[in-house]
């Protein structure tokens, strides 16, 4: 089963693949412009004859890490022709691209999981959840009016100034993408979207919403706020809709304190894993990750079925990682048995926050002393996993 990457002039084939798979149709008008999207990507796929039978997509992004930058290949496009599932096809791809990516030093990898059971299997796991809030127009209530003022953008005459306000807003979380003025205008914004930002003064932007009105409902995207006085003057412009719509729906980060602080919180929430993580190249991204009390040794060793250079055991301490790993052909040096036992799942999970190594200890998920345990929860400082785009 040979997996090789698609060429520029069979990317109409993968198109059509897509198009019967996910089930859409592109019209003959758009097709050039779709084949011009896919340029950026890095398409696998698998032949029978003459016929594309399964492929899958790797999109070069960057996530922001707090403040650190790294880069990530983003899973797309995943599909296979009903004749050909269940022989091994997506599963080929699937591991050939995590050999692409590490060759690309795209450390992390991100992807939408039409299931995750299944890429649970491959070592992809929960990076974050999706809130949802849904609220009635009688509870449409306006807090105490703020000082600052509302202007409102569109694609046309979106600014610098919206993305350092999303720039400020990742530094609280792990795995926010980093997103260039092109990301903004072909996948933030839809032909309905609106934007508007809340200014504490004429030139301090605080907050934003990307939302639509339409059919008596008004649907925010995203709310974006660096302070709660952008909060509530936010929340104050969706109240003003109040004479326009029937319910207000707003997708939050799951950590976001909303709706505690509205008159009435009692308000339908939704809350529900969004996309999912890999750790691609554990030494890099171990070395990277700031741990807390780096003068306290402690052996991590880690077991990776589908990329076999991340198994081995790695020594956490004195600011530095030492990698210890089975060699072929000349003698290792083993290290010692003490030390926590983990998948790359849990690992995953772990360095972008959304899991606590306390909390895997107690799930089963790591093995080794309660004393161990406790260390490693000192070494990974808290932090706040969250994902808004879609690929």
């Amino acid at each position: 089963m040979l997996v090789r990457e698609v060429t520029e002039e069979e990317y109409l084939e993968s198109i059509k693949l897509s198009m019967y798979a996910f089930q859409y149709k592109i019209p003959e008008s758009d097709i050039p412009a779709r084949k011009e999207a896919v340029r950026n990507h890095k398409v696998l796929g698998i032949w029978d004859d003459n016929i594309l039978a399964a492929k899958l997509h790797i999109i070069p992004l960057e996530i922001l890490m707090k403040d650190a930058e790294w880069k990530m290949g983003g899973i797309a496009g995943v599909a296979t022709y009903p004749e050909y599932r269940r022989n091994g096809y997506v599963k080929s791809l699937i591991i050939d691209s995590l050999k692409q990516m590490r060759n690309n030093d795209q450390i992390v990898s991100l992807l939408h999981p039409f299931d995750i059971a299944f890429y649970r299997k491959y070592g992809w796991e929960i990076l974050s959840e999706k809130k949802k809030m849904t609220i009635e127009k009688m509870d449409l209530k306006l807090l105490e009016q703020q000082q600052g003022f509302i202007r409102r953008f569109s694609k046309e005459t979106h600014n610098e100034e919206i993305e350092q306000i999303y720039q400020q807003f990742c530094a609280q979380y792990t795995g926010m993408l980093k997103r260039e003025t092109n990301w903004w205008k072909s996948n933030v914004y839809d032909e309905d979207s609106q934007l508007a930002v809340y200014y504490h003064t004429e030139k301090e932007a605080s907050g934003y919403i990307l939302y639509r009105v339409k059919d008596r409902k008004m649907e925010v995207e995203e709310l974006v706020a660096l302070d709660h006085e952008a909060r509530i003057g936010l929340w104050n412009f969706i109240c003003q809709h109040d004479s326009m719509v029937e319910t207000v729906t707003i997708n939050l980060a799951s950590q976001d304190p909303f709706p505690y602080f509205l008159p009435q919180p009692k308000v339908k929430m939704e809350l529900s894993p969004y996309f999912m993580a890999r750790v691609v190249d554990a030494e890099e991204c171990l070395r990277r990750f700031r741990f807390l009390h780096e003068n306290e040794p402690l052996f991590l060793h880690l077991e990776d079925s589908h990329a076999p250079w991340n198994n081995g055991s790695y020594l956490l301490g004195k600011g530095e990682i030492k990698v210890f790993k089975e060699k072929t052909g000349g003698q290792c040096v083993h290290p010692p048995k003490k030390g926590i036992r983990l998948n790359i799942n849990s690992l995953s999970a772990i360095l972008f926050g959304y899991k606590r190594p306390m909390e895997l200890y107690e799930m089963d998920y790591l093995k080794g002393s309660k004393t161990e345990i406790e260390l490693f929860e000192k070494k990974v400082p808290e932090m706040k996993s969250s994902f808004f785009d879609f690929f």
